[in-house]
C-alpha cells in the first residue's frame, strides 16, 4: 500500500496546545497525543497542586505520569510533513486559551482575525470574507479581536457603547443617552476621547520632562558620587602617608630611647664590674693575710713570734667594715616613667584631635544642588510636615486644622499662663526643633503675616524688635532649609519659585518654624506639601 496516496487529515496530527504538527508525539494515559514540550510545560505548571490533567479530556494523573514517545504517530506525522503541509493554512488556525474565537464557526472554532464594530462580532479569515467582498459592509469598522471588546457593549440595551456621559464619567449607547442619562452632558466616546488624548498629551509632556529632570538630576547624583569618592579616597591616602610619618617617627624615638638605655646600661655595668673586682681583690689580700696572723698565733717559739709578728700585724689600710664608698647607683625606673608620660600626652593628643577629625568626617555633607536653581518638586524632596505649639501661641491668635493653621482674632483666647507663650506680638512657633533638610510652605490670606525661622531663645514678652517676625510679599512662602549647610532661603510659591531671601551662616542652636499674623481676618496655614 503506498502511504502517500493516503488522504491524511491534518488536524488528527495536530497538537491541541501549539495547534501545530505533532513534534516529538507523546500520548497519556487517557489516549490523547501531545507534542513531547507542550505537556511537559503544561505540567510543569501544575506542578504545585501535584494533580496532573489532559488538556483535552481533564482527566486528572496521580503521581506525574511518564511520557512515552508515540512512535507510530512520529511516522504518519514525518510522512504529513513530506506532503508540503508544513504549516497551518489561516482558515485552519483554530482558537487557543488565549485566543479570541470566531462568532460564526460551528464545532471546533477558528481563530478570529478582525471583531467589528457595527456586527459587534468577531470573525476567522473565513468568515470576514464578505466584509471585504460585499458593498453591504464597505463601512464597518474592523479592529483588532479582543476580549476586553465585549466591555463596549451596553449590557442593558446590548448595543456599543458610542457615547460618553461626562455627568456619570461613563461610556454609554446612544439608547441610555436619551433613557437613564437624558438631560446629561453626553458627547460621543470619540470626542471625549479627544478631549482626554489631549490632556494625555498634556500629562506625557509632564511625565517627560520630569523624567528629563530626573535624569539630570541622576547625572547630578553622578557627579556627586564619583566627586565624593574621589575626595575619600585622597583624604584617606593623606591619612595613611601622614599616619605612616607618625609611626615611623616613633619607632625612631622607640629606637633612639633603647640605644641610649642600653648604653648607659654598659656604662653603669662597666663602673660596678671595676669596683666588685676591686672589692675582690682586697677579700683575697685579707684573707692572705689572715692566714699569715692565724699561722702566727699557732707558732710556740715565743721569739719567733715576737719577732714576725711586727710586720704581720701591720695592716695597709684601715680594718673599717667597708673600705670603698660606694655611691647608690641610678636605676632606670625614671625612663619608665618619662616613657608612659610621653604615652599618656598622646593619648590625650590623640583623643581630642581624634574627636575633630571624627566630626569632620561625619560632618561632611555634599549639597547635591543649590537652593536657587531647585524646581519646587526638588524642594518636595525635604518637605516636613510642621504643626505648631499651643504653648508659644499669642492670645490673639486662634490654632486649627490640627494645629498647622493660625488666624488672627479680635478677642483673646483662653489660653494657660505659660513663659514660652508671646505677650505682645501675635506669633507662634512651631511644635519641633528642625533639624537635616527640611522645607514648607506657608499660606496667607487678609492682614498682615510674616514668616520666619527663629532660635528657641528668641524673646517672648515685650514689644521690641528683637521679639518680631518679619514679613514676605507672597501669598504663599516656601521656606528650605539646611541646617548643617547654614543654608535658609525664602522663596515666593507660584508657578516658579523665586527667591526672596537667602542667609548663609552657622546656626549653633535649634531652629523652629514661625508666623506673625495679624490684621481682620489674617490667617496663615502650614500647607501639607507632596
Amino acid at each position: 500500500m503506498e502511504q502517500k496516496s493516503v488522504q491524511l487529515d491534518r488536524e488528527t496530527f495536530s497538537c491541541s496546545i501549539c495547534l501545530d504538527l505533532l513534534k516529538d508525539p507523546v500520548t497519556t494515559p487517557c489516549g490523547h497525543s501531545y507534542c513531547k514540550n507542550c505537556i511537559k510545560d503544561h505540567w510543569d505548571t501544575e506542578d504545585e497542586k501535584r494533580i496532573y490533567s489532559c488538556p483535552q479530556c481533564r482527566k486528572s494523573f496521580i503521581p506525574r505520569p511518564e511520557l512515552l514517545k508515540n512512535t507510530m504517530l512520529a511516522a504518519l506525522v514525518e510522512e504529513l510533513k513530506k506532503t508540503g503541509l508544513q504549516a497551518a493554512p489561516a482558515d485552519l488556525c483554530y482558537a487557543g486559551p488565549e485566543d479570541v474565537a470566531c462568532d460564526f464557526c460551528t464545532g471546533r472554532k477558528l481563530r478570529a482575525v478582525k471583531f467589528c464594530l457595527q456586527c459587534v462580532a468577531s470573525y476567522c479569515e473565513k468568515h470576514l470574507q464578505p466584509h471585504y467582498e460585499s458593498a453591504t459592509f464597505k463601512k464597518h469598522k474592523l479592529v483588532e479581536p479582543s476580549e476586553k471588546l465585549q466591555e463596549n457593549i451596553c449590557s442593558r440595551h446590548d448595543e456599543v457603547m458610542k457615547m460618553f456621559c461626562r455627568t456619570d464619567q461613563q461610556c454609554i449607547c446612544y439608547l441610555c443617552s436619551v433613557d437613564e442619562h437624558k438631560g446629561h452632558d453626553t458627547v460621543s466616546a470619540a470626542a471625549e476621547r479627544t478631549e482626554r488624548q489631549r490632556e494625555l498629551e498634556g500629562s506625557r509632556h509632564n511625565i517627560q520632562q520630569r523624567i528629563q529632570d530626573r535624569e539630570e538630576d541622576v547625572k547630578l547624583l553622578q557627579q556627586e558620587m564619583e566627586a565624593i569618592n574621589g575626595s575619600a579616597d585622597k583624604a584617606v591616602e593623606h591619612s595613611e602617608k601622614i599616619f605612616t610619618q607618625l609611626i615611623r617617627l616613633m619607632e625612631k624615638r622607640r629606637s633612639d630611647v633603647k640605644q641610649q638605655v642600653r648604653s648607659q646600661q654598659e656604662t653603669e655595668v662597666s663602673r660596678v664590674k671595676e669596683l666588685q673586682e676591686k672589692l675582690e681583690q682586697k677579700i683575697t689580700e685579707l684573707k692572705r693575710k689572715d692566714a699569715e696572723l692565724k699561722k702566727l698565733s699557732h707558732t710556740e717559739d715565743h721569739n719567733q713570734f715576737l719577732h714576725n709578728y711586727p710586720s704581720l700585724s701591720a695592716l695597709s689600710e684601715s680594718t673599717h667594715s667597708s673600705s670603698i664608698k660606694i655611691r647608690p647607683l641610678k636605676y632606670f625606673e625614671d625612663v619608665t616613667a618619662a616613657v608612659s608620660e610621653v604615652r599618656d600626652k598622646l593619648q590625650d593628643v590623640l583623643r581630642e584631635t581624634w574627636t575633630n577629625i571624627s566630626l569632620t568626617v561625619t560632618e561632611v555633607d555634599v549639597l547635591l544642588s543649590q537652593p536657587e536653581n531647585m524646581t519646587r518638586a526638588g524642594f518636595l524632596r525635604y518637605s516636613c510636615e510642621i504643626t505648631l505649639d499651643p504653648n508659644t501661641a499669642d492670645a490673639y491668635l486662634l490654632l486649627s486644622e490640627g494645629n498647622r493653621k493660625a488666624t488672627f482674632m479680635r478677642q483673646k483666647q483662653f489660653y494657660s499662663k505659660n513663659p514660652a507663650r508671646f505677650t505682645d506680638w501675635a506669633q507662634v512657633l512651631s511644635r519641633g526643633s528642625l533639624t537635616g533638610r527640611c522645607y514648607w510652605e506657608v499660606e496667607w490670606r487678609g492682614g498682615v503675616v510674616g514668616v520666619a525661622v527663629a532660635y528657641e531663645n528668641i524673646i517672648r514678652a515685650g514689644s521690641s524688635d528683637e521679639c518680631i517676625f518679619g514679613g514676605p510679599p507672597s501669598s504663599r512662602v516656601g521656606v528650605y532649609l539646611d541646617h548643617s549647610a547654614g543654608i535658609l532661603s525664602f522663596y515666593s510659591v507660584s508657578d516658579t519659585m523665586t527667591l526672596l531671601h537667602r542667609v548663609q551662616t552657622t546656626f549653633t542652636q535649634p531652629l523652629y518654624a514661625g508666623v506673625d499674623v495679624f490684621g481682620q481676618d489674617a490667617t496663615a496655614e502650614f500647607i501639607r506639601v507632596r
